[in-house]
């Protein structure tokens, strides 16, 4: 038998063509392996067409014993390969293998044939490669299977043979199957396939990155939390959300671990103590929030000048003679000004017992609200467009999960701000896919699954769960799935995978689709992923 690594050529003839292939997406019929298959998408063609896959084990469970076969078509810009794959997917079958399929890795252009894929994901004329390339990553096949009708050699074959590493998880094998068409039917030919992959599944080891998705999710939230800190959190050159957070999430982590870095942040943040200025000639919504971290410097130390630091924040909120404004400044008109002004103004509230603050808080909630909140419960990221932006909801659920931490239960808006929060954490439940994930635009699954808004919107989760505000039954399931999918995104040297870029406001839903997912360090990923572990540490400390 040639090994399983040959490209194969079976004579074979396709007489019979599917209808469309998007018939077959709307049954959820059994894979060749007689599991369930989920239909889903997994990212869009550069003309903004969803390219199609059927998911044929849990993505999100890493250690079941079957070997685990991606079979891609269209790679080769043939109708034969992409009716075959549908073929297949209609079809169950008792072969020894779990089955996923990409029904259409190409669905608007001539083959691709640029693996690994040049420039930053999701962008630029290589975008269905991009999204193809850190898929296979990310679902961590034993085997990728590049179904092809012509001679040309397959690039993504080579690439992976090679051992380039998709989305910078391991290893992952592949092969070329090719059919020639040359008399059979489409159901001989399925057969026929359906024989040639049982084959390859002979003693078929998992992948190297099937391997390190498993250790990853099988990580600790301190033993992951601890391979972070030495990333993120060591300075603070701008007293901006980004790295006061990742502080924040090394100070939390000390609280749990035992091993205080509070000197050391007290020296990274020593300039401000000494006349840098924090807030700067015109504050942003950044630096408004970034004073968070001299709040819990205080709580830490009694040091009164951490409090000056962070009321001088909360009182951007405040005319000079005291009455309330209409919103916190410096909002851009954006949802990210739900987490910018509500948890300073709360937190400061809550450390000077002044009622004021959390008046203000629910003012600027309910002023960002009529702002950005759709009937759906989502957020728009901006009146510009309608798109419910990922960690444009992400903010909102972090920053009324802080405020509320700190907001008085007897305090009139509190009611009202618990009301928002759990109504929000509904409507992003309702979305979160298969994987755990949350995407790029909230509610549009053929985004990409990004790391912020779901680290972010885990943790809103995580925190309402210890505090009570949440019914168990129904979220702890949606925590625990977000937690493992952030998990299996973070690499034991603090890399990340897909990090949306920072993004201002921004004018069509197509905007928001092409922002570089950087895969790698990133500093605000990082402070995210800090907040989320040492919050599910706590949790599960607890229960």
């Amino acid at each position: 038998m040639p090994s399983p690594e040959q490209d194969r050529t079976v004579g074979r003839k396709l007489c019979g063509i599917l209808p469309a292939v998007a018939g077959a997406l709307c049954l959820a019929l059994p894979s060749l392996s007689s599991a369930e298959i989920f239909h889903t998408s997994i990212g869009v063609s550069a003309a903004g067409s969803p390219i199609r896959a059927g998911i044929g084990w849990n993505p999100a469970d890493y250690a079941t014993p079957t070997p685990r076969f991606l079979l891609v078509a269209g790679l080769d810009g043939s109708r034969e390969s992409v009716d075959l794959a549908a073929a297949l997917l209609r079809r169950s079958g008792d072969g020894p293998f779990a089955l996923s399929i990409v029904l259409n890795a190409s669905p608007d252009r001539e083959p691709v044939e640029r693996f690994p894929p040049d420039g930053p994901a999701y962008l630029g004329d290589a975008v269905e490669a991009q999204y193809l390339w850190r898929f296979i990553g990310m679902l961590a096949p034993d085997l990728v299977v590049d179904l092809r009708f012509d001679g040309r050699p397959s690039a993504l074959a080579d690439a992976l043979q090679r051992g380039l590493s998709p989305a910078d998880v391991g290893r992952v094998p592949a092969t070329a199957l090719r059919l020639a068409a040359d008399g059979k039917t489409l159901d001989e030919l399925r057969h026929e396939a359906t024989e040639i992959l049982a084959s390859l599944a002979e003693s078929r080891p998992p992948s190297g990155a099937r391997r390190e998705l498993q250790d990853r999710v099988s990580r600790s939230p301190v033993e992951v939390a601890g391979q972070l800190a030495p990333a993120y959190g060591h300075a603070l050159d701008t007293a901006t959300y980004i790295p006061a957070l990742a502080l924040i999430g090394r100070l939390r982590l000390g609280d749990i671990a035992g091993e205080s870095p509070l000197a050391d942040v007290e020296r990274i943040t020593r300039p401000f103590l000494e006349g840098k200025p924090s807030l700067g000639d015109r504050p942003s919504g950044s630096t408004i929030s970034g004073h968070l971290v001299f709040a819990d410097l205080y709580e830490r130390t009694d040091n009164p000048a951490y409090l000056a630091l962070a009321r001088a924040a909360a009182d951007l909120g405040f005319e000079p003679d005291g009455a309330l404004k209409s919103s916190m400044p410096s909002h851009n008109e954006m949802s990210d000004s739900v987490f910018m002004g509500c948890a300073i103004l709360a937190r400061v509230g809550r450390l000077t017992g002044e009622k004021r603050y959390f008046d203000m808080a629910l003012r600027h909630l309910r002023f960002m609200q009529d702002l950005d909140l759709r009937s759906d419960g989502l957020y728009r990221h901006s009146p510009l467009d309608q798109a419910a932006w990922g960690r444009g909801n992400g903010f909102p659920a972090l920053g009324l999960a802080l405020a509320l931490s700190d907001w008085p239960k007897e305090h009139p808006g509190n009611a009202a701000a618990l009301a928002s929060y759990q109504a929000h954490m509904r409507a992003m439940a309702r979305h979160q896919d298969l994987t755990g994930m949350w995407h790029q635009v909230v509610d549009r699954p053929e985004s990409y699954r990004e790391f912020t808004s779901t680290a972010m919107t885990g943790f809103a989760l995580t925190r309402g769960l210890r505090r009570g505000w949440l019914d168990r039954a129904e979220f702890e399931p949606v925590a625990d799935r977000a937690w493992k999918a952030v998990l299996a995104r973070i690499k034991s040297d603090a890399t990340l995978v897909d990090v949306c870029r920072s993004t201002g406001r921004q004018p069509s839903l197509r905007a928001y689709f092409a922002r570089e997912a950087i895969l790698g360090r990133d500093h605000r990923g990082g402070a995210m992923a800090l907040l989320f572990s040492t919050e599910r540490a706590l949790w599960e400390s607890e229960r």
